[in-house]
């Protein structure tokens, strides 16, 4: 078997596009979205169909016809596998716990309303404190979410204490900090992105929470080779298609019963200002995080863009 088909054995293989196409081919289980891969995707012709339809149902509020978007999109590619999409909120509520619950209520209305059940979405959600408290809220309405933008112990603890569905650490993003800051590569097992993931797993199941992981942000084959076996991994269809070209034999690297010293130690939940000084304490983790949030917002205004430009097409036909 090559690569691909050992992995989906020990691990749920998730796909990170908006790209439909790429989606039929890989058969993966699950698939995520951010502003950056929908804003790829609303520019290609075959999707001008789901553009149009969004303008045609949310009439002429940008906002309400970016939402409509996402959820197009969502509901095209739940047609073509069995698991659930990720669909993220607008990075710019990132900071306002309100908005963002409003936000991720709105995007689980929108696909009752397409005939999608809840069970089937997770609404994404970076990992800031304000984040992580609006996904607390959301779980308890039934509503799943995956917190992204991960890149520290603190966010993810506080995200498993918050009882959240799924957390996306991102190994690629962690990988890069340190290629910069260090100048040297980092190979296999030595990947800081790998151990930040590995040892996030370990502290999970060492600690019997809830919460599964989800590798993400991948730069190369080897980085998943190294976390076969985690919860979850969402990967890029380039990636996908090289791990389909690849034979070899796949060792499963991380398990719930595999020995570690990851410590059992829940004890009272983090405060605001904890999470806050641990977070800070972390160049990486503090750089990455508001460089993430900056990039996104960046394509949703993009997008935005796009979508008034469209819509001054339309009332002008």
């Amino acid at each position: 078997m090559n690569l691909l088909e050992q992995l989906k054995k020990v691990t749920v293989v998730v796909a990170d596009s908006g790209d439909v196409d790429s989606i039929k081919q890989l058969n993966p289980t699950d698939a995520t979205t951010n502003p950056s891969l929908i804003l790829q995707a609303a520019k290609l012709p075959q999707y001008q169909h789901l553009v149009n339809d969004a303008i045609d149902k949310a009439g002429n509020d940008i906002d309400a016809i970016c939402d409509q978007l996402i959820v197009n999109f969502g509901c095209e590619i739940l047609k073509h596998i069995p698991g659930r999409i990720s669909s993220e909120v607008d990075a710019r509520l990132s900071f306002d716990t309100q908005a963002s619950i409003d936000k991720g209520r709105k995007l689980i209305e929108l696909y009752q309303q397409a005939g999608v059940s809840k069970d089937r979405v997770l609404i994404k959600l970076a990992s800031t404190w304000q984040g992580i408290k609006a996904a607390e809220q959301l779980e308890k309405e039934g509503i799943a979410c995956n917190l992204t933008l991960l890149f520290s112990m603190p966010q993810a603890i506080a995200c498993a204490e918050a009882n959240v569905t799924l957390i996306s650490p991102f190994v690629g993003r962690i990988l890069d900090w340190y290629r910069n800051a260090e100048g040297q590569d980092f190979i296999g097992a030595d990947d800081p992105g790998v151990q930040s993931v590995t040892a996030i797993y370990d502290y999970y199941k060492a600690n019997n929470y809830n919460t599964v992981v989800m590798g993400a942000s991948f730069r190369n084959i080897s980085e998943i080779i190294e976390l076969a076996g985690c919860d979850l991994l969402t990967i890029s269809p380039a990636l996908l298609n090289e791990l389909q070209a690849t034979e070899g034999s796949l060792v499963t690297k991380l398990s719930a019963d595999r020995p570690t010293t990851a410590p059992a130690v829940k004890g009272e939940k983090l405060s605001q200002q904890q999470f806050d000084w641990l977070l800070n304490e972390s160049a990486m983790a503090t750089e990455k995080l508001s460089e993430g949030i900056r990039n996104f917002a960046k394509d949703q205004r993009t997008l935005e863009s796009l979508v008034a430009s469209l819509l001054k097409e339309a009332v002008a036909c």
